[in-house]
């Protein structure tokens, strides 16, 4: 566990950030989700010898209870300042590593650490052995009990999020501004918004089985393969896009960005958008099937870092 979490974070500062800047001096370095997951694994690998309930209790804390920070004054400068947002506040938090090297912090990491922690209790269920009558009634009651916690805190503003809902100008901004929740860093109701469905749909889907599911499989069996390439080939889109909008190699540079091939004013609108990340779903649907056999029929050990 300790191990794999290094190789993340190793994976998150060289191949991740690479392919978000193509910046081959590296003068930003990104943690985001990959860096959340290698750090909140190193952590679960020095508690994985607690008893299962010491395991939960710990995470039961920092998940609903991590947000009680946001009633808190903390540093605002210095190295307290630095290791609150990288441990819990962080939002995009811009740490100077000297003059011309930065950390860019977009994933605080002990909210995420709370939800691997009670992840790794709930697979527990997944056992061989436990009976699935009894899985399923566990993920609806905690399904629901999420469910419930979120309306009950966010309707009266109470507790979970830093960001109050307000009446706004019609019931759709009012709507959006209900279910504005933070995920930089992720709050309480944040988690309960979309952890609730998440265990309610394992619940009802568990021996669903068709067509659709295949191809969902295929990505769910290699989902650490489909992460990193799929950066790599939103990249290549992205330097091909830069050309044929007519950009020059005098603009790969930018003031504004540390991000290379990214000049100011680059970009498409959302329907655009949203074209482009389904085409690269279904140009990575045969690598990913590929890969997926293929460690299904080979056993070499860096296969399970992959």
């Amino acid at each position: 566990m300790i191990k794999r979490g290094f190789w993340l974070l190793f994976v998150e500062v060289a191949l991740i950030t690479f392919a978000l800047t193509l910046n081959p001096l590296y003068n930003v370095f990104l943690l985001q989700v990959i860096w959340a997951i290698g750090g909140s694994m190193i952590v679960l690998g020095l508690l994985i010898w607690l008893p299962l309930p010491s395991i939960a209790a710990i995470g039961i804390v920092i998940f609903f209870g991590h947000d009680i920070l946001d009633y808190i004054k903390l540093p605002e400068t210095g190295a307290g300042s630095v290791v609150m947002k990288i441990l819990f506040t962080a939002k995009a938090a811009l740490v100077p590593l000297d003059n011309n090297h930065f950390l860019i912090v977009l994933y605080a990491l002990l909210p995420w650490t709370g939800v691997m922690l009670i992840g790794y209790v709930f697979g527990t269920i997944y056992t061989p052995g436990f009976d699935a009558v009894k899985r399923k009634r566990i993920l609806i009651v905690s399904g629901l009990g999420l469910l419930v916690l979120f309306l009950i805190l966010r309707t009266g503003n109470i507790y979970g999020d830093p960001a109050p809902w307000l009446a706004q100008r019609n019931g759709v901004f009012t709507v959006l501004s209900y279910f504005n929740l933070s995920k930089y860093p992720p709050s309480l109701l944040y988690l309960c918004m979309t952890l609730s469905p998440a265990l309610l749909i394992l619940a009802f889907t568990e021996k669903t089985k068709n067509k659709l599911t295949d191809i969902f499989a295929v990505y769910g069996s290699v989902p650490f393969f489909y992460y990193i390439l799929h950066f790599y080939l939103i990249r290549v889109f992205t330097v091909i896009s830069f050309y044929a909008l007519g950009y020059n190699s005098s603009q790969i540079i930018s003031k504004e960005s540390g991000f290379l091939f990214t000049p100011k004013g680059a970009g498409y609108n959302l329907g655009v958008v949203y074209l482009i990340w389904l085409t690269i779903i279904l140009l990575l649907y045969y690598p990913c099937k590929w890969f997926s056999n293929y460690r299904k029929t080979h056993h070499q050990w860096w296969l399970s870092y992959l």
